[in-house]
């Protein structure tokens, strides 16, 4: 019987020496000259092919890789004599526990009558962990991220899910759990592949026939993939490289002897890497655009010349057919492939739908269909809505769609207008599509992007037990998004937390949140609040004077209330609440802190390309002071079209930026000494003097970092 290689599928013959772990697969590219077909995939001595590949000293293949002395790579760590992990470490003659175990697994044991403290479990399950043992030891993890990913480790054993504490560790928000995959990987001996992103997509699409549609989804599900074949110039025999995130994993290995592969390696590479992998080869692509494009399309509604109404036997007929289900589904689909916000769906001047998709705040055409009428696919979208009739094309509807895309629920959220249109027998209707990917939720502040300062003094704000947070920005500039990252932040099991939102969008775990209807409004939800016993409210928008008198009720009968407002800078909050009719003393003394938010778009690390003649003059027109612009590289959108990361657009991803006038006694006392006219300019030179940073400073802070251009902060902030 043979044995693989630790960390490869290879064989070896008891009789021979051990094939190298570089030179361990062959080739699977034919049967092996003089063997039948049937038996090619047999080891030398004629091992059954399902019986798989075992390791050394004859286990099974699902225990997973071992390491050098036999253990599981995600098991806790043994000691020297084989005890159990979850056992106390015993001597030599297997007696009572040794007391100083943290001194013994250094080498230092301590004299009998040594008064050194007992370790504490959490030391000693630290310890074990020899992965968690070297992020410590390099740097990479604290003890306190380490103390806290043990809490939650201790709780996952509690409830049977057992899991290495390095795993728990990974997902600590403030560790990067990249570098915690590598320093593993490294760890366990795995090598981290040298393949370009352009030569395995070729591989791919080479060998995309090579494995059923099953296993590609199996691999696609566990984040590993094949990226070439290496042959061995000593032996001459082939590999298959196999790469993934964490190949640490014994189901990686599992996945892959299912294929029935003579030889294979796993090795390591990043997760970046294997998105690019997953989205851009065969396996991403939108299968109903595929359709669409092979199919054939024939106008079989009405010419656009024929008067009258719209025939609905003839738009049933164009509606059923196959084209337009394809392109409405792929919208769908493509949108959460490329991180798309909303889409918009509308006819223009020509009779021909077009569609839009919005991502990182910019309206993208993505597709123009001139080959029905525009009600076809706009009754297409209608059909497959939930709440929306497509028979009143008069009136304004509001629905939502629900899809299983990528092994998540997507939910969707649809708005039907009635517009005008220059083709008089045309029923013309926009419809805009909120995508409500939970995936993209952000429950981390520090994830947001807010600079430092702004950071600091939003958590001292939301930090305290009662008074309000206000929100304030234009449609599309993140309030709600940090409105949900504030609340993850201060949601605990020993808190009531309710919300009034309308609608609800995105469904937070540990929160109530109301769901308001004809039958139940903003205002009477208020009312009903407060005799809900809460301890923590979110006002999804103060639109009148009885809505925001109520929270701000709220917020001074001792509840920390949260709440936006449509206004462009925090100074002028205060002024609209005023102008609302609320009372200047109620304004003064429930708010805590009005942050003026802003989204901006970072520039494409991969293709971002420095001025090298900037407009001096021009910079300082904007603000930029000479010791601003002396000796830093101002840097501008690359624009290029072969970029993988940004798709030529010359930009990736949005980040926050934000003005935060905390409420102090001088704001406080300028606010109660208004008396027809709130004092902006006032306002906002005091919140200045105490540390704001207004959002145009925030956006020069975000050109002189490298992190977006001055085009960008002219866009966003309009200086």
């Amino acid at each position: 019987m043979e044995t693989p290689d630790k960390h490869t599928g290879s064989n070896i013959r008891p009789d021979r020496r051990p094939i190298p772990a570089d030179q361990t697969f062959q080739n699977d590219i034919g049967p092996a000259d003089g063997v039948p077909p049937e038996e090619d995939l047999r080891s030398a001595d004629n091992m059954p092919p399902e019986e798989g590949f075992r390791f050394v000293g004859d286990t099974q293949p699902e225990e997973g890789f071992r390491s050098v002395d036999n253990t599981q790579p995600d098991e806790e760590f043994r000691s020297v004599d084989n005890t159990q992990p979850d056992e106390e470490f015993r001597s030599v003659d297997n007696t009572q526990p040794i007391e100083n175990i943290p001194a013994v697994l250094n080498g230092d044991l301590p004299s009998p009558d040594s008064s050194a403290p007992k370790p504490s479990k959490f030391e000693l399950d630290a310890r074990r962990d020899r992965v968690v043992k070297h992020l410590l030891n390099i740097g990479i993890a604290t003890k306190d991220q380490v103390h806290e990913s043990w809490k939650e480790w201790v709780q996952l054993n509690q409830k049977g899910m057992r899991v290495p504490l390095w795993r728990v560790l990974a997902l600590h928000k403030e560790l990067d759990s990249q570098d915690v995959f590598i320093e593993a990987s490294k760890l366990y001996a795995f090598t981290e592949a040298k393949v370009s992103v352009a030569d395995a997509l070729v591989f791919l699409d080479t060998h995309q026939n090579r494995f059923a549609e099953e296993a590609w989804d199996e691999m696609i599900e566990h984040f590993v993939l094949p990226v070439k074949i290496e042959r061995d110039t000593g032996s001459g025999e082939s590999k298959w490289i196999f790469v993934t995130p964490d190949p640490t994993r014994p189901e990686i290995h599992q996945i892959i002897q299912s294929l029935r592969l003579r030889r294979f390696e796993v090795q390591f590479t990043t997760e970046s890497f294997m998105g690019a992998l997953a989205s851009e080869s065969f396996l991403g692509r939108n299968m109903y655009l595929e359709n669409l494009n092979e199919s054939t399309a024939v106008d079989m509604g009405m010419t656009y010349e024929e008067e009258g109404l719209v025939d609905e036997d003839a738009l049933e007929a164009e509606i059923s057919r196959s084209h337009l289900i394809n392109l409405f589904e792929g919208a769908l689909l493509e949108s959460v492939k490329v991180g798309a916000s909303d889409i918009h769906i509308y006819p223009n001047p020509d009779g021909h739908i077009v569609i839009q998709f919005r991502v990182d705040g910019e309206l993208d055409e993505w597709h123009v269909e001139d080959r029905f009428r525009p009600e076809s696919f706009l009754a297409v979208v209608k059909d497959n809505s939930m709440n929306v009739d497509r028979f009143d094309r008069d009136i304004a509807q509001d629905g939502f769609i629900q899809r299983w895309i990528e092994g998540t629920l997507i939910r969707f959220r649809v708005s039907v207008l009635p517009i005008a249109s220059p083709q008089q027998n045309l029923h013309a209707e926009s419809i805009v599509i909120r995508v409500l990917d939970d995936r993209k939720v952000l429950t981390d502040l520090r994830q947001i992007g807010l600079l430092e300062d702004a950071y600091t003094r939003f958590q001292e704000a939301i930090r305290q037990p009662h008074g309000m947070v206000i929100l304030t920005g234009p449609t599309g500039s993140g309030k709600s998004t940090t409105l949900v990252a504030a609340l993850h932040s201060v949601v605990t099991p020993k808190v009531n937390v309710l919300t009034v939102e309308d609608p609800v969008e995105y469904l937070m775990k540990g929160v109530r949140q109301i769901k308001l209807g004809q039958k139940l409004g903003l205002e009477g939800a208020l009312r009903a609040i407060l005799r809900h016993d809460p301890d923590v409210v979110m006002v999804g928008e103060m639109r009148d004077r009885p809505t925001a008198e109520l929270a701000i009720k709220l917020a001074n009968t001792g509840h920390l209330t949260f709440s936006t407002l449509h206004t462009n800078d925090a100074p002028s909050a205060v002024s609209r609440l005023y102008k609302m009719g609320v009372e200047p003393f109620l304004i003064a003394y429930a708010i805590n802190i009005i942050v003026a938010q802003r989204l901006m778009r970072m520039l494409c690390p991969a293709c971002k390309a420095p001025n090298e003649n900037p407009d001096h003059d021009f910079l300082h027109h904007i603000g930029f002071t000479d010791e601003d612009i002396n000796g830093t590289t101002i840097y501008q959108a690359g624009r290029d079209d072969e970029c993988r990361k940004c798709k030529g657009t010359g930009f990736k991803g949005r980040r926050a930026i934000a003005e935060t006038m905390l409420f102090t006694p001088k704001i406080r006392s300028l606010i109660m000494s208004s008396e027809d006219l709130v004092d902006e300019d006032s306002l906002r030179a005091v919140a200045i003097e105490e540390g704001m940073t207004t959002l145009p400073d925030a956006a020069r802070q975000l050109v002189l970092n490298g992190d977006t251009s001055v085009e960008e902060a002219i866009r966003v902030t309009g200086t």
